[in-house]
């Protein structure tokens, strides 16, 4: 009985902290939007393919650069 009750308890909190997100993100619109949650994980994944592929040419630049002699 009592994890019956936490696991409702979790899932109310759940709920309750989902609708806050959204209201604060889409206001109090009637027709209720929700993020799509993979969303932002694409765009993480993008940004940080692209931080990692600026270090790679960075670190080619300079080990190029240092390799040559003209530092």
């Amino acid at each position: 009985m009592a994890r019956d009750y936490d696991s409702q308890l979790l899932e109310s909190v759940s709920v309750r902290r989902r609708r806050l997100r959204d209201a604060l993100l889409f206001g109090g619109q009637r027709v209720r939007m929700t993020l799509d949650e993979n969303l932002g994980k694409s765009v993480g994944g993008i940004v940080l393919g692209a931080v990692l592929c600026a270090g790679c040419v960075g670190w080619s630049f300079l080990s190029g650069r240092m390799g040559s002699g003209s530092w």
